[in-house]
């Protein structure tokens, strides 16, 4: 085999890391960032495995200044701060090599650019082909024939791999290290290499393919005209200078050779503790198997407590011993399998005892109205666990639960479940209605630590230190052929009693977790009895229930959508004046800013392709037909493909009716979310998107739609919570929220607000929930800076109650590390103190608008509650379908609206007291879900 040496940027993949998951960071179950290290880590592993390297290391800058800084002592001067959580990564990363036995090059004056640069050209002298691991674009001066650029993908993408065609293509050059001459040209605002002014990536391009360097440019600067050669005149020590701040050092004396490189065998014992310190399991089990066993150190006691004290350097490998993992071969258990009619009634004479226990469902699928129940577990005592095994023939089956009826809709007995409403619906499918009170431990652990994984498997192994039995243990994997992964069920067919140990398990491990997360939920009590578990049952007949899609206008309507893209197809081509492709990004770019000329200087993505988002086309509105067009386009292919050609796939073959899944805590405010499929961004702003409205139907012949929605909810709990007097006023005298804004910040009386005044106080409006900044508010109005500045220092003068709360609410934040709605719901607001200035108003912002929206969420969360209870009382057929954010749909016979809408209207007013602020509820019928909205 051939020798092929890797060498990893190593802060160049930190940060990528780190940005990577910067919307949803990956955190140890005691709140430490590990985005950074994971990420890396990732990389590395699959380095080792895919590309089995015979040598490796990884480059790091140091803090002392290089040559660099001595020719030009702003060099990097410019730089933001390093984020606290990629210079905590930074050690870790030492200690990850050290445990890997993978050299780290360093040294004081060189860059990891030059010492990635000068081991690659000695391997190369060495016939040994290099790999640089890096996104860094400089790389490309250092392509040659056996030296490539290797850059890890992102987001699901491959693993791009960059030799001399690749980097001349990329650049337009006919030698990789023609890279200098364009970075000089252009220079790097990162780096601070000033450059020449004036000139970005495309004039230097075009100057350098013309010239082929920077010195031979400026020897025929008499060839430019105009600005370009004043440009350049004025700036001819820059661009030298500029060249060799971008040359990479490579023929620079260093003491390590290629041959200190080579791949060496892992520390286990030392990787695995590493791993376990920072509940890396997935990174484990994928270099060590199955037998990995991972979990938390002893500096971890606890999920959610304080982080411990940072030990010393010198002792982080011996902080890194794990406390050992349990399972199910180490752990004394009693876990029964129950076959018998006798056992059976044996079982249910205990549980008719009881006033709580835990119980999980087997079943052949994950599909509730399409699935077999294999068996179900039971669990009140730690260690201890019961699998009522199910005959396999239907009848005999549902004969079997049947007997089980009463012990699972006893009212007043607590059901213990992890993700619970996937049981419950699937024992409601088969007939059973569970009766409550409930606790789910993954709604439990979602309260305690939102941001957290709430799976069971990971659960155990942080509050239990017990790994349990791995489900592909039993069935396979879904990597398996799918002819011969086997069904729970076949298991239990040859092997009851594995099937009984792996189901038996889980309720225990439940019933443990249970236990163990009571105390935790003591601050979120409220929110956990009265909110989430209480709404299990109702979001599960919701669920149940599903919704009935007319199919035919569905087909009709993407009939008159298709129509209707190929005319705005016919016209954008005509305005390009030539055929191309509207869905490529790429040539709508050039269509866009080199054929129709829109924009002097052009955004451009990381690729060098020019950017075509919908961000960018709307600010291009007005400057010529053509961006109307493609915005339309763009709606009407949309439109088709997401909803009138999806939709109809997702018609249940048992039902006939539409299903989606709703999830309580996906969002960190309380939101609800939608999925397979999202029913919940259904669209309504746009007049295309509300004809898909149209096919959302009643079910029956007689029946209507009745839609109720919350009146501008958001704002009235920004009201009630700010205590601000003036908007508080208006809503109180039923004033239009947007005109009375409208009125106050341009002071004018209510009656002179123009149509323009009223849009941009709604703007504001809901804009000041989300921290809405100057920047911000100009982008969404198409305004000045200043002038969105203005307004919103206008705002705050007339609305001070509300600047008040927005500040005490992040100064409180600071101090407690987390937020509040007005039950209870804590979120955990992390960064609130950091140095990085962008990351610190994210989190300043996330910290305004989680207990606003959060509040709204319990809000609604709290009427569907208490709207299925009054329907349910009234013994009506109506019945809920959908919640769509502060909109709820019901389906119901005519002759029921009259009693039914009174009683869902004062079940929403009243779910929860907002003081001083009343709310208000629309609601309305039809024969569609358009009509009734």
């Amino acid at each position: 085999m051939s020798q092929r040496l890797f060498l990893l940027d190593g802060m160049a993949l930190l940060y990528r890391a780190h940005f990577a998951f910067i919307k949803a960071p990956i955190r140890t179950s005691d709140g430490v960032n590990t985005s950074a290290l994971y990420g890396f880590a990732n990389t590395l592993l699959d380095i080792l495995k895919n590309q089995q390297p015979t040598h490796l290391a990884v480059a790091l800058d140091t803090s002392a200044p290089t040559p660099r800084h001595e020719m030009f002592p702003a060099y990097k001067a410019q730089r933001e701060e390093m984020p606290e959580d990629i210079s905590m990564a930074i050690p870790q990363i030492k200690r990850l090599m050290e445990a890997m036995n993978v050299p780290i090059l360093v040294r004081d004056g060189y860059e990891a650019d030059d010492i990635i640069g000068i081991m690659a050209k000695r391997a190369e002298k060495e016939g040994i082909e290099t790999f640089m691991v890096t996104p860094d674009k400089d790389f490309g001066q250092l392509v040659s024939e056996h030296v490539k650029i290797y850059k890890p993908g992102r987001s699901g993408a491959d693993t791009e791999i960059l030799g001399v065609k690749e980097v001349c293509e990329r650049w337009g050059i006919e030698r990789p290290e023609q890279v200098i001459d364009i970075l000089a040209l252009m220079g790097d605002a990162v780096d601070n290499i000033p450059g020449v002014k004036g000139f970005g990536e495309k004039t230097a391009t075009s100057l350098i393919q013309q010239f082929g360097s920077v010195e031979n440019l400026l020897a025929n600067v008499g060839q430019l005209k105009g600005k370009q050669k004043e440009k350049l005149e004025a700036s001819k020590e820059d661009a030298m200078l500029s060249k060799k701040l971008a040359t990479i050092f490579h023929d620079a004396p260093y003491e390590v050779q290629v041959a200190d490189l080579v791949v060496k065998p892992h520390n286990d014992e030392v990787l695995k503790a590493f791993f376990t310190e920072f509940e890396f399991n997935a990174l484990g089990r994928r270099l060590y198997g199955d037998d990995f066993k991972a979990g938390r150190s002893r500096k971890m006691e606890a999920a959610g407590s304080a982080p411990a004290e940072a030990p010393a350097q010198d002792d982080l490998f011996a902080a890194a011993t794990p406390a050992k993992l349990s399972t199910i071969a180490d752990t004394q258990h009693t876990y029964h399998l129950v076959q018998t009619a006798e056992e059976r009634q044996k079982l249910i004479a205990q549980l008719a005892s009881l006033s709580s226990f835990c119980f999980d469902l087997e079943t052949t699928g994950l599909d509730p109205r399409d699935t077999q129940i294999v068996g179900i577990a039971f669990s009140w005592q730690a260690h201890e666990g019961w699998f009522v095994h199910f005959p396999r023939d239907k009848a005999a089956a549902k004969a079997v639960l049947e007997e089980f009826r009463e012990v699972l809709t006893r009212p007043g007995v607590e059901k213990i479940g992890h993700n619970l409403k996937f049981d419950l619906s699937v024992l409601l499918a088969h007939g059973v209605e569970v009766s409550g009170p409930f606790f789910d431990s993954m709604l439990a652990h979602s309260l305690i630590d939102a941001e957290q994984r709430h799976g069971m498997d990971y659960l155990s192994e942080v509050y239990l230190h017990y790994t349990p039995v791995p489900i592909s243990s039993l069935i396979g994997t879904e990597k398996d052929d799918l002819f011969s992964q086997a069904t729970m069920a076949d298991v239990a067919e040859k092997d009851a009693r594995k099937v009984a140990d792996y189901a038996a398990e889980d309720a225990d491990v439940t019933w443990q977790l249970a236990t163990k997360m009571r105390p935790e939920l003591k601050e979120q009590q409220y929110v956990f009895d009265k909110v989430e578990c209480p709404l299990l049952p109702v979001l599960t007949k919701m669920e149940n229930f599903g919704v009935k899609i007319d199919v035919q206008a569905l087909r009709e309507y993407g009939l008159e959508l298709e129509k209707k893209a190929q005319e705005l197809q016919r016209r954008i081509q005509e305005y390009a004046g030539a055929p191309f492709n509207l869905n490529s990004p790429k040539q709508l770019g050039e269509v866009l800013f080199e054929r129709l000329k829109l924009l002097e200087k052009p955004k451009k993505t990381a690729t060098g392709q020019y950017q075509t988002n919908e961000q960018v086309l709307q600010s291009l509105m007005g400057l010529h037909p053509i961006i109307q067009d493609i915005l339309d386009y763009r709606e009407v292919t949309k439109l088709n493909s997401t909803y009138v050609e999806a939709l109809p796939h997702a018609v249940s073959k048992v039902t006939g009716r539409v299903h989606t899944t709703f999830h309580q805590l996906m969002a960190a405010t309380g939101r609800m979310a939608s999925t397979n499929p999202n029913l919940q961004n259904i669209p309504i702003r746009s007049d295309l998107g509300r004809e898909i409205r149209k096919a959302f139907v009643p079910g029956f012949d007689g029946w209507v739609l009745l839609s109720a929605d919350y009146s501008q909810i958001e704002l009235r709990v920004m009201a009630a919570l700010s205590g601000d007097k003036a908007m508080m006023e208006a809503f109180a005298n039923g004033h239009d929220i947007h005109q009375a804004t409208a009125a106050r910040v341009y002071g004018v009386e209510l009656d002179g607000v123009l149509p323009e005044m009223r849009r941009t106080a709604k703007m504001v409006n809901f804009g000041i929930i989300y921290g809405i900044s100057a920047f911000g508010l100009s982008q969404r109005l198409g305004i000045p800076r200043g002038e969105a500045a203005t307004i919103i220092e206008n705002y705050f003068k007339q609305f001070p109650g509300i600047k008040r709360f927005m500040e005490k609410i992040v100064e409180d934040a600071k101090k407690s590390g987390y937020v509040e709605t007005l039950t209870g719901r804590r979120r955990v607001i992390r960064d609130l103190t950091s140095a990085n200035a962008t990351v610190r108003g994210q989190a300043e912002r996330v910290a305004m608008n989680t207990p606003i929206q959060g509040t709204a969420a319990d809000m609604i969360k709290l009427a569907m509650i208490h709207v299925d209870a009054a329907l349910t009382k009234a013994g009506l057929q109506a019945r809920m379908l959908l919640q769509v954010h502060d909109e709820l749909l019901f389906e119901m016979p005519a002759s029921e609206v009259e009693q039914a809408r009174p009683l869902i209207l004062e079940a929403m007013k009243n779910a929860l007291s907002l003081e001083g602020v009343p709310v208000e509820v629309e609601a309305g019928t039809g024969l569609n879900w358009l009509q009734a909205h």
